[in-house]
C-alpha cells in the first residue's frame, strides 16, 4: 500500500489555505536529495512558507514537493522528498500534522532480502484469518 503522507500533505496544505492561513512545512534538511538552502536550517530542519503568495511553481505529487522561493532576496529552487517532510501546519494558528520521522530506506524499492524455505520471521505478523471480516460490538 502507497504511503498515506503525500495525500496528507496536499491534503492539509489545501485545507490550510482554504481558511486563509499560512501553510509553513516542517523539513529534514538532513534528509537524502533534499535541496533547501542550507545557510537558513538549524538542527538539521528547515521551516518553509509555501504560501501562495511566498512561493512560485508549487508542485506537490507522491515522491516530492518542489517550488522556487526566495530566502534573503535570493532566488532558490527547492526540492523536498516527502520523506523528508515533518510536519505542516497554519503559521497562524499551529494546527495541522506532524509526521513520524522516516527513513529513506523505508522507500518501496528497499531491496527485501528473501528466505527459500517460506519460513515467516519470528517477529511478523500471524497470518490473517480467511473468510468474511465482522465487527464484534463490546461494551
Amino acid at each position: 500500500m502507497n504511503s498515506s503522507r503525500p495525500y496528507l500533505v496536499r491534503a492539509l496544505y489545501e485545507w490550510i489555505v482554504d481558511n486563509d492561513c499560512t501553510p509553513h512545512m516542517l523539513v529534514n534538511s538532513e534528509f537524502p536529495a533534499v535541496q533547501v538552502p542550507q545557510g537558513f536550517a538549524s538542527d538539521g530542519q528547515i521551516v518553509l512558507n509555501v504560501s501562495p503568495s511566498a512561493v512560485r511553481h508549487l508542485h506537490m505529487d507522491n515522491e516530492a514537493v518542489s517550488f522556487e522561493g526566495r530566502f534573503g532576496g535570493v532566488p532558490h529552487t527547492l526540492y523536498v522528498p516527502i520523506g523528508a517532510i515533518l510536519g505542516i501546519y497554519a503559521r497562524e494558528n499551529g494546527q495541522g500534522m506532524v509526521f513520524d520521522l522516516e527513513s529513506p530506506l523505508e522507500d518501496d524499492d528497499a531491496i527485501e532480502l528473501e528466505d527459500d524455505n517460506d519460513v515467516p520471521p519470528p517477529d511478523s505478523e500471524p497470518p490473517r484469518p480467511s473468510g468474511r471480516p465482522s465487527l464484534k460490538v463490546v461494551k
